[in-house]
């Protein structure tokens, strides 16, 4: 039954007298590593990562070790370091950009104890788990407040890559702020990156040349609030509240909350009940919140988001859903007919921009 007489002396000693016994060595801590994509901030997709870390730490005293490693370009470097951290002992390790799924699930394959959780990926294998938050829900509230704002109706956004998650947000976005204005346009200008802070400021002052007084992002630093602050334009935060770094200019902040999800996950390493999942959480999880209104949006403007998001909350709203009328693209094609709401297949896979939308999908 017992490995060896040491074992069994210990497993006698606890039964017929506790106290007596020798201290038994404390389990070694869950060692967890987190691999950024730009350097760490004080706001932004990487700094929400990163509170979600320290969310972890605080939860599970003792019981995890935490690593992260910052500036990771997608590609060979990642695989690399993903490699390091399994290499390291690290059996749990978050990797959360989209183009760290392949290098993922190659390291996966070369260390099937590790568990592996794959922010924004999409795809699964035995040990590595797939997450992402439905970012497209707090855009859509965020549209409804610039909607209630613009003077102009014209709004801008400077977007990364044409993926189905950022088609995602600039759809809801339009969406949210046609629900209120009609005929509001949206600008926008991709740059074909997530981090590029000179390029991101110089973005959003060119679509404020071109007429848009609120400004919305889906890139990885603050330069986007930095330059609404410059000319007294208004914006939406988006990953982390940014007042700090833009305390007249932020409308509100759609912020992604991975403490919770982070932590479980941590846990259920630890119990032995990890299992590969695919979860794709929102406003109704906790995942995404909207809120930290800025100074300038008058009390009903925040009540009426914070209602539409209770709304969401309670599946009374679905930001993909065509009540009244068809909801066509750009190019004035149905999109979502009449009476229909989009399932989760077609929104994963979106490839198309809403009507409103002053843009082509770059391809």
């Amino acid at each position: 039954m017992y490995k060896n007489l040491a074992a069994a002396f210990a497993a006698a000693c606890l039964l017929l007298s506790p106290l007596a016994c020798p201290a038994q060595p404390a389990a070694a801590p869950l060692k967890i590593g987190f691999v950024y994509v730009t350097p760490l901030g004080d706001a932004g997709w990487v700094h929400q990562h990163d509170q979600g870390r320290r969310a972890v730490e605080a939860a599970l005293p003792g019981r995890v070790q935490t690593t992260y490693v910052e500036n990771v370009a997608e590609g060979p470097d990642a695989e690399r370091v993903i490699r390091d951290l399994a290499r390291q002992g690290h059996r749990l390790i978050f990797t959360p950009s989209f183009g760290y799924m392949e290098p993922t699930l190659k390291v996966a394959r070369e260390f099937p104890e590790v568990k592996f959780e794959s922010v924004t990926g999409y795809q699964r294998a035995a040990n590595v788990a797939t997450v992402n938050a439905r970012y497209y829900e707090g855009r859509y509230l965020a549209g409804i407040a610039a909607g209630r704002m613009t003077k102009s109706g014209t709004a801008g956004y400077v977007a990364g890559f044409p993926i189905p998650e950022v088609l995602q947000g600039i759809n809801a976005f339009t969406l949210g702020m046609r629900s209120v204005n009609p005929q509001a346009q949206v600008k926008v200008l991709w740059l074909n990156t997530w981090f590029d802070p000179a390029l991101e400021h110089d973005a959003a002052m060119r679509l404020m040349d071109q007429g848009a007084d609120v400004l919305a992002f889906h890139t990885g630093s603050t330069a986007v609030m930095r330059a609404a602050q410059e000319r007294g334009r208004l914006a939406v935060a988006y990953h982390s509240d940014m007042r700090r770094v833009a305390p007249d200019a932020q409308l509100l902040a759609i912020t992604h909350q991975w403490g919770a999800y982070d932590t479980e996950r941590a846990r259920a390493v630890l119990e032995g009940r990890w299992q590969s999942t695919d979860t794709w959480g929102g406003v109704k999880e906790g995942m995404i919140r909207v809120g930290d209104f800025g100074p300038r949006v008058p009390e009903a403007v925040r009540r009426e988001v914070l209602a539409r998001q209770q709304d969401i909350a309670s599946g009374r709203l679905k930001p993909f859903a065509a009540a009244g009328a068809d909801v066509r693209d750009n190019e004035g094609r149905v999109a979502i007919a009449r009476g229909a709401a989009l399932d989760d297949g077609r929104i994963l896979k979106m490839d198309w921009l809403a009507e409103g939308v002053q843009g082509r999908i770059s391809r």
